[in-house]
């Protein structure tokens, strides 16, 4: 086999670098089933019990999001937060000083525990990392799915109906919704592109099948992923067994530290003799994703990306 699913906490980790710098996603070890539903509306603790003569007040919820991406999206509802990651993105101006609990992939737990949270938040692509340090630390956490644009829109809803918040998320998923529709009339009767899709950190790549968040935008599109059949997010990869599948269009995601990565991008693609075989790269078909519109996991720049990729996939 060339290509080879993945359960690598070390490549896990170098990937999750990619959330203090870009915020939008995670790729971590593939292959382990979260324990957690995904998409599972936030637990939160329930208002104390109260007599039967007098209501006791709902309970406020103390709210901490550990990613980007999930503080965006509860930005987008109006739900206030009490803790949010540290990250050199900025962050939605709601959340101008409010507590840091460290970057996405590891958040520090004294910080969160301190803040008496309802809610924490996180996502399930860090989840096999995180999982056993929130339990360590006896901190409850929900990890949202975000691996596609569907999932996004399910967990919107969730969110939704956890902090009253419906219209505002039935709002927001009529925009995806209204944005995918027209790109798809816009495309409908072309011909599909086959597609590769590498996803880089500085030092290494893999190919993202369409299980991961962009390779959802491809297919969304219309778009073929040339690796079919896997389950996971990631594969390893050999370019003589992709050069086989000879895909039109080759998308570079940089991630961590993007200009590093297209950089290495740009001297694998001139060293390595074996890319200049590959129709895409004849053709002029490389394209790298500008990392604010491409994260790892679903964000709310998602229809910003379906706009992007059109010309990428149908020029």
């Amino acid at each position: 086999m060339f290509l080879k699913r993945i359960k690598l906490p070390v490549i896990a980790l170098a990937f999750l670098l990619a959330l203090a710098g870009c915020g939008n996603s995670e790729p971590a070890a593939q292959g382990s089933e979260p324990t957690t539903t995904a998409s599972a509306s936030p637990a939160s603790s329930s208002p104390e019990s109260a007599s039967p003569d007098t209501a006791a007040p709902a309970e406020q919820p103390r709210v901490v999001s550990t990613t980007v991406a999930i503080t965006q999206m509860l930005d987008q509802l109006g739900v206030d937060l009490v803790g949010i990651p540290t990250s050199a993105k900025t962050l939605p101006e709601r959340y101008d000083g409010i507590t840091k609990v460290g970057n996405p992939m590891s958040p520090d737990m004294e910080i969160v525990k301190s803040l008496k949270p309802t809610d924490v938040l996180s996502v399930t692509t860090l989840q096999y990392e995180l999982e056993p340090v929130f339990d360590a630390a006896k901190v409850e956490a929900t990890f949202l799915d975000l691996t596609s644009l569907a999932k996004m829109q399910e967990a919107f809803t969730n969110l939704g109906e956890q902090f009253g918040k419906q219209a505002e998320a039935a709002e927001i998923n009529a925009g995806y919704d209204k944005k995918l529709e027209e790109i798809r009339a816009a495309v409908e009767g072309k011909p599909s592109p086959t597609v590769l899709i590498l996803l880089g950190v500085p030092g290494s790549y893999l190919v993202a099948t369409e299980h991961s968040y962009i390779g959802d935008l491809v297919r969304l599109l219309g778009g073929v992923n040339i690796v079919q059949g896997e389950k996971v997010e990631f594969l390893a990869s050999n370019t003589e067994y992709l050069q086989k599948s000879n895909p039109d269009v080759i998308l570079r995601a940089a991630h961590g530290m993007p200009e590093e990565v297209v950089k290495m991008f740009d001297e694998d693609f001139k060293k390595n003799d074996i890319w200049k075989h590959f129709n895409a790269v004849k053709n002029g078909r490389v394209y790298d994703l500008p990392e604010e519109l491409f994260g790892t996991t679903a964000n709310i720049a998602a229809d910003e990306a379906l706009e992007a990729l059109v010309p990428m996939l149908y020029p």
